[in-house]
């Protein structure tokens, strides 16, 4: 064996317990870094009086988005508190289920707006509560959802309110997802991934034109993708 050979087979060798460490690393860090990961989709900006504190639908079996929303507006932060929901039938839907929630948790029902959409995601009720909150002039607006969907729904709404109206993101508690330790149970791992590919393709749509390479915009354009400006 020549001397390369044995110094190829040297570094080699040295290439893979490398590896084997680093995935070892990995491995001893599982939970701390699966905790970190958990915890990048909490937001909870800071406490700040609104003109409106609105409620997104789909909330889960225990009512827990409802539940904190009657604990902010019980606080003081807003006087007007919105039902979000989408619609189920022509005459009933997500709404009127939130509604009777925030209802039941102390809100009176002369202090609820409920809102009715055909919104199938995040994305689509964004649009349609823009709408809503333009219609009524709310420039402070408090959105209340679930812990782990807290940050994409920042991102949408920051995106989507009309110019001038300030969004404040509140998570509340789940008791289907714990962000220290989501992977443990089937909900936790379908909510984390969910909101991890969610996330991505709402930065996606969402992007603005400078957000677009300009190598992109121009192939784009080629062929007819983009509207010339």
């Amino acid at each position: 064996m020549t001397k390369t050979q044995r110094g190829g087979i040297f570094f080699n060798l040295l290439f893979l317990l490398s590896v084997f460490s680093f995935c070892a690393f990995l491995y001893t860090l599982r939970h701390p870094l699966m905790r970190l990961a958990g915890s990048f989709w909490m937001v909870n900006d800071p406490a700040a009086s609104a003109d409106v504190i609105v409620v997104l639908g789909d909330d889960n079996f225990s009512g827990d988005r409802a539940f904190h929303a009657a604990e902010l507006f019980r606080s003081g932060l807003a006087p007007v508190v919105v039902a979000s929901g989408r619609m189920l039938r022509s005459n009933a839907g997500i709404a009127e289920i939130m509604e009777h929630d925030l209802v039941s948790f102390g809100i009176p029902a002369a202090s609820i707006v409920k809102f009715s959409h055909r919104g199938a995601n995040t994305q689509e009720e964004a649009h349609a509560l823009s709408g809503l909150i333009a219609g009524r002039g709310w420039k402070r607006v408090l959105i209340v959802t679930s812990n782990y969907h807290a940050r994409r729904a920042q991102f949408i709404f920051e995106r989507l309110v009309p110019p001038g109206v300030i969004v404040h993101i509140s998570g509340a508690r789940d008791s289907d997802f714990d962000p220290s330790r989501w992977w443990e149970t089937r909900q936790g791992q379908k909510f984390f991934l969910g909101e991890v590919l969610g996330y991505a393709l709402a930065r996606w749509e969402l992007r603005k034109p400078s957000d677009t390479p300009a190598g992109a915009v121009i192939l784009a354009r080629n062929f007819r993708m983009l509207p010339a400006e």
